[in-house]
C-alpha cells in the first residue's frame, strides 16, 4: 500500500471512528449499537477502509472479530488521531472561555503522595480555573489510557525503556525503606537483619512488578527466603491498613513511609533498592495547555524533593524513629 492513499480524500473520520469501535466490541453488531447506526453502514464502511488500505484489518469468526498485525498497527493510530482532534476540541472550547482547561494525570504509588499535591496546589494557585482529573491504576492500565488519549501524563516509577509512542522523563531517584506500625516490636531492634525480620508477616508487591523482583533478588543475596507469611498487594489504601492493625512489614518508597505519621522506618536499610520516580507522556502528540502547565509544576516541585533526598538531606523527611 503506498501512504499517499491514505491522504487521497477517500479516507473519512468516520472511518477511523468506526475500526476503533469494532476493535473495541470485537463485532460489527455490537459497534453499530454502540455508534446508533445500522450493521450494514459499519459492514460498508470497514469493507471500503480495508480496500483503501489494501489490507485485511479483521480476522472473521464465529465468535467476533479480531485483528490483524494490519489492524493493530492502524488502530493504534487512529486513536491518537482520534484523541489529538478531541483534544484540539477541548482546548478551543477553554482557551474561548479565558482558561486552560481540564488536565487527567495517572498515579501509581510513586509520587502520588507528596510531589502531585504539591504540584496541583502550585497549579491551582497560578490557574484556578483548571480541572485536574486524578486517575490511580495499575502500570497497564495508565500506559493503554495515555495511548488511547483519556490521560495526558502519568507519575510514578519509571521501568527500563519507555514502551512504543511514549516517552519518560526522570525527575528524582527515591530510596526503598522497610516500614511498620508505630510500636511495632522490630522497632526495638537495632539495625535488625532479614533474616530476623523475616518471622513477621510481610506485604510484598504483586508478582512481576520491579520492586517484587528487587526484593527477591535482595533476599537471595542475604540466603533469606521470602516470608511464608506474606500477602501481595500494591494498593496503598489496603496495604496500609493491613500494616497498622498488624505486626506486618512493607517496603515502601520512602516518601510515603515518611509522611505517615502512624508509620515508622525499620532501621534496615535496602542501599540496592531506590526507584526513578518521573513522568511519562506521549510521544507522539503535544501536551494541552493544562498539561504543560501541571507538568512545569511537577517538575519545579520535584527538583526541591530531590534536593531533600540526598544522602544528607533523606532525613529531613523522617518522621521520629522509636528508640530501641
Amino acid at each position: 500500500m503506498e501512504s499517499e492513499k491514505l491522504l487521497d480524500g477517500r479516507l473519512k473520520l468516520r472511518h477511523l471512528t468506526l475500526v476503533t469501535a469494532v476493535a473495541d466490541q470485537g463485532s460489527v453488531i455490537r459497534a453499530a449499537q454502540e455508534l446508533h447506526i445500522t450493521q450494514p453502514v459499519v459492514t460498508r464502511a470497514l469493507h471500503d477502509l480495508e480496500t483503501i488500505l489494501g489490507v485485511p484489518l479483521f480476522e472473521r469468526h464465529h465468535r467476533g472479530m479480531t485483528l490483524t498485525l494490519y489492524g493493530e498497527s492502524f488502530v493504534g493510530h487512529a486513536r491518537t488521531v482520534l484523541a489529538q482532534l478531541r483534544q484540539a476540541g477541548e482546548e478551543l472550547t477553554h482557551l474561548a472561555a479565558g482558561n486552560l482547561g481540564t488536565v487527567t494525570i495517572g498515579i501509581h504509588l510513586a509520587g502520588s503522595n507528596l510531589l502531585l499535591p504539591r504540584a496541583m496546589a502550585a497549579l491551582k494557585q497560578a490557574h484556578p480555573s483548571v480541572t485536574v482529573v486524578v486517575r490511580e491504576a495499575d502500570p497497564d492500565t495508565l500506559r493503554a489510557g495515555l495511548l488511547s488519549g483519556e490521560i495526558d501524563l502519568t507519575l510514578g516509577r519509571l521501568i527500563g525503556s519507555p514502551p512504543p509512542r511514549l516517552t519518560h522523563e526522570q525527575l528524582y531517584r527515591e530510596p526503598v525503606r522497610l516500614a511498620a506500625r508505630a510500636g511495632h516490636p522490630a522497632h526495638r531492634q537495632r539495625s535488625p537483619s532479614l533474616s530476623q525480620l523475616r518471622r513477621y508477616p510481610w506485604v510484598l508487591p504483586i508478582d512481576r512488578t520491579a520492586l517484587r523482583a528487587e526484593l527477591e533478588e535482595l533476599f537471595t543475596h542475604e540466603n533469606v527466603e521470602l516470608p511464608a507469611d506474606r500477602i501481595e498487594c500494591t494498593s496503598m489504601p489496603t496495604l496500609r491498613h493491613f500494616l497498622l492493625s498488624t505486626d506486618a512489614i512493607a517496603a515502601l518508597p520512602l516518601l510515603i513511609a515518611t509522611q505517615d505519621a502512624d508509620l515508622r522506618l525499620i532501621d534496615t536499610p535496602l542501599k540496592s533498592i531506590s526507584q526513578a520516580v518521573g513522568i511519562t507522556r506521549p510521544s507522539d502528540r503535544p501536551l494541552s495547555p493544562a498539561a504543560e502547565a501541571l507538568h512545569q509544576r511537577l517538575r519545579e516541585e520535584a527538583q526541591a524533593l530531590a534536593e531533600l533526598l540526598t544522602m544528607d538531606g533523606a532525613d529531613d523527611f523522617a518522621a521520629p524513629r522509636e528508640k530501641p
